[in-house]
């Protein structure tokens, strides 16, 4: 059952596509711009906001993993 799990994981991986992060309110705004610089800013900044989290949260994942790891060892 892990190989299965691993291959699924390893396929929703490679099958990514680009999204814009922008919602439908920002990008009616800065479309109206010429160059769309200001609007590749602020997309560049939503896609680094969103970025915090998930290294968060693998940071936790991290240390509960070491930390069980360690007690399994000590036992």
């Amino acid at each position: 059952m892990k190989i299965k799990t691993f291959f699924i994981l390893i396929l929703l991986l490679l099958l990514t596509i680009s999204v814009d992060a922008q919602c439908a309110m920002c990008r009616a705004v800065l479309e109206s711009e010429e160059g769309q610089e200001t609007a590749k800013g602020i997309n560049n900044g939503i896609v680094y906001l969103m970025i915090v989290p998930y290294i968060l949260i693998g940071a936790v994942g991290y240390f509960l993993y070491r930390n069980k790891k360690k007690t399994s060892v000590e036992n």
